[in-house]
């Protein structure tokens, strides 16, 4: 079954411990200036291969950094859905899954490691006052007559699963489900910097299905790892001049060297709402898909747009802000 209590914590960074151990999770203390709460996060897998795959944005852009702001501080339980603010590596269009590498969790040496790596980005946060945490996963407790066994504090509670929760096996498979990931996203206020930390282990299958977040294993999907798509989506008008219905585009390209027929493929939007495709795509090739009033929404408010193939596979996605649409009739370029 899937996570317990999923959803987001807004604090502040104010101590934390390396991961060690038999089971090590990086420890971080975090307040939302009423109570304090642990964050444990996974440093090292207990399934071979160990090490975690990792991949940080420096320069984070999501339609969902301007509702995160918005939020009270303290544990904010979502609604496992597109649209909101849960997040899915694979639905989310949070960043290219391609990107991840692995890391193990402590090399001799500096900078070389999963602990390193998570230190360099808290130490940060600790250090900047105005910094503002939001971790996803599963919160626990309180735990009303027992201490915090890293940090002390009573009664003890806090987030974990601060990674992908879905496409897992084995013993790992009841923790599966749609829209209820985990990472880490940092927020500077004064200087308007998002910094996203996502994590996921080298076992779960990027590809999983759209209900139970069960692995999809099959001859023609490749897992764990993505499978890299001749097709990208590209550029899209989403603030055309005139009348947005009637001018909104997406724009294809066939980066192979064959021709790509996409009968049967389709595009979503962030709700999930699909726009079926047709047509061929030459090799090295763009195409402009016009988007029908009872098609996809692109909101000028930002949104996400996936591409599916003919089995309803996720190929490419993207997404855009409020501020990449500001300039009525420019094309978005990703």
């Amino acid at each position: 079954m899937p996570l317990k209590n999923y959803g987001v914590l807004k604090g502040r960074a104010i101590n934390r411990k390396l991961g060690e151990g038999p089971s090590p999770h990086y420890q971080v203390l975090v307040t939302d200036e009423k109570q304090k709460h642990r964050i444990a996060i996974n440093v090292k897998s207990k399934q071979s291969p160990s090490e975690l795959l990792y991949f940080v944005d420096e320069n984070f852009s999501h339609p969902i950094t301007k509702e995160l702001q918005e939020l009270d501080f303290g544990f904010n339980e979502l609604v496992r859905k597109p649209g909101g603010l849960a997040l899915d590596y694979i639905r989310g269009n949070l960043f290219d899954q391609k990107q991840m590498k692995p890391l193990p969790y402590n090399v001799p040496g500096p900078d070389n490691d999963l602990n390193e790596l998570l230190e360099l980005y808290i130490a940060r946060a600790i250090a900047s006052p105005d910094a503002i945490l939001y971790p996803f996963g599963e919160k626990w407790g309180p735990e009303q007559d027992i201490k915090d066994k890293y940090f002390g504090f009573l009664p003890g509670n806090g987030i974990h699963d601060i990674h992908m929760n879905q496409g897992n096996a084995a013993q790992f498979q009841k923790d599966n489900g749609v829209w209820q990931d985990g990472g880490l996203l940092i927020h500077y206020p004064t200087r308007n910097q998002w910094v996203g930390i996502f994590l996921a282990f080298q076992s779960q299958a990027f590809h999983t299905d759209d209900t139970t977040g069960n692995r999809i294993d099959t001859d023609d999907v490749v897992t764990p790892i993505a499978v890299t798509s001749a097709v990208r989506i590209i550029a899209a008008l989403v603030n055309p001049t005139g009348d947005d219905a009637d001018q909104e585009t997406v724009t294809l390209i066939n980066t192979s060297p064959d021709k790509v027929d996409l009968s049967g493929w389709a595009l979503a939007d962030r709700a999930k709402k699909k726009q079926s495709i047709s047509g061929i795509i030459n090799a090295g090739e763009a195409l402009k898909v016009p988007l029908r009033k009872d098609g996809i929404e692109l909101s000028n408010n930002g949104g996400i747009i996936t591409l599916l193939d003919d089995k309803g596979i996720k190929i490419d996605g993207v997404a855009y802000t409020k501020q990449d649409t500001q300039k009525q009739g420019w094309t978005v370029v990703f």
